[in-house]
Formats: structure tokens, sequence, C-alpha cells
């Protein structure tokens, strides 16, 4: 029997109120892909903006930073900022991770990369569901999984300049797994954090909870691209 079901104060107001804020999570988040979509169209129409960023190298990695900033900063200071702050915030993200993600169309076929993108939608779906309606305790999983993406993420830092291409391929395989996992841990967490409140407003919980599933979606979007996507001749 999972936590939901032992609520002592379940009812079927609190189904509703869960139901609510699920889907709150997944429409900013639909709404945050869009952006990022939109925004890295964008780019990709103004030839300028990839190649300048190709070229200055800095600048690239600035933006990254400035989007792994953001991510700690809009997930430390939920609970202390506005509601609508925090939605801004999130919806600013989106567009700088869209304005990097524009390399990806110098990279890879727009076909390939739509393909990759309903591959990613299905497994996501598929995921999200399962840990949505799961009896399972997934927190023993979700905890392992946090610990090997530290190690996945250690591990593509070392291969940035090995450059080894079965490293390459162990870290694309790990990040696919563990990603998928993530998924469904994610949404689990936010369910419960949903029946127990979890110290957040339910406008503050969707905001954290959209951008945890919409980096779970990105990630794995990546990720399955290096399988799915085909180069640019």
């Amino acid at each position: 029997m999972n936590n939901y079901q032992m609520n002592p104060y379940g009812s079927s107001s609190l189904d509703m109120e869960v139901s609510q804020v699920m889907k709150r999570v997944y429409m900013k988040m639909f709404l945050a892909l869009l952006v990022t979509s939109a925004a890295a169209w964008v780019c990709t129409t103004v030839p300028n903006i990839p190649y300048f960023l190709v070229t200055h190298r800095w600048v690239y990695w600035g933006l990254l930073i400035a989007e792994l900033l953001m991510v700690f900063g809009i997930s430390g200071a939920v609970r202390k900022i506005s509601s609508p702050m925090a939605t801004l915030l999130f919806y600013l993200f989106a567009v700088l991770n869209g304005v990097t993600f524009s390399l990806i169309f110098l990279a890879y076929t727009p076909v390939s990369i739509f393909k990759t993108f309903l591959i990613t939608a299905g497994v996501f779906g598929a995921m999200s569901v399962y840990g949505y309606f799961t009896e399972r305790d997934l927190t023993k999983i979700g905890n392992f999984l946090f610990m090997a993406l530290i190690g996945l993420i250690i591990a593509s830092l070392v291969n940035l300049f090995w450059a080894n291409s079965t490293l390459e391929w162990i870290v694309s395989i790990g990040g696919v797994l563990i990603f998928i996992g993530l998924t469904a841990w994610d949404t689990q967490k936010i369910k419960q954090m949903a029946q127990y409140g979890g110290g957040l407003e339910l406008s503050r919980l969707a905001t954290i909870g959209a951008l945890s599933l919409y980096l779970d979606f990105i990630n794995l979007f990546l990720y399955l691209l290096r399988f799915f996507g085909s180069s640019r001749d």
C-alpha cells in the first residue's frame, strides 16, 4: 500500500487537489518545453546566433553556467520569492535553454530531432504514469539514481578532456537509464508533496515540480538524441 492510500485524511477532495496540482505541473512543464522550442527555432532563423555560440565558446559556457545557477536559485529560493517570480524565472530558464539548444539544429537533421522528441515524449509519459500510479516506494531507487547522476556528471567532465568513444557510449546509455528512472521518482515525489503539502503552497509546488520534470525530459531527450539523431552531412 502506498503513502497515498495510507493518508488518514484521504478523501475525494484530496484526490481532486492532488489531481489539480499534477495538472498544473504538467501544464507548466509543457509550456516551458514550448518556450524552449520556440527560442531554439527563433535562434535558428537568425544564423548568426548559433554560429556566434560556436565561435565564441566562452559565451556558450557562460549561458550553461547561468542556467545551472538559475536551477539552484529557483530550487533554493522557491519558498522565499513570490509564486509569479518563481514562474517567471522558470520560463526565463527555458528561454536560455532554447538559445543553447539552437546548436542542436546545426548538428542534427530536423527530422531526426523531431523523431527523437516523439520517442522521448513516449518514454517520459510512460514512466511518469508509472511513477504516479505505482504502489512501490521509489525512494531508495531515487537516492541511488541521484548518486549515479553525480557519477555521470563526473564521467562526462572527464570525457570532455579524454574524448574516449567507449566512455561516451557508456555515459549515453547510463544517462538514458538514469533519467528514465528519475522521471518516475520525481513524479511520485511531486505527488507525495501534493498530498502532504511539503511546506509549499500549491502554486510554488507546481513550479518546482514542473522544473524537475522539465529537466528530466530535456536530459532524456539529449541522451536519446545521441542514439537516434542523424548528423548533418
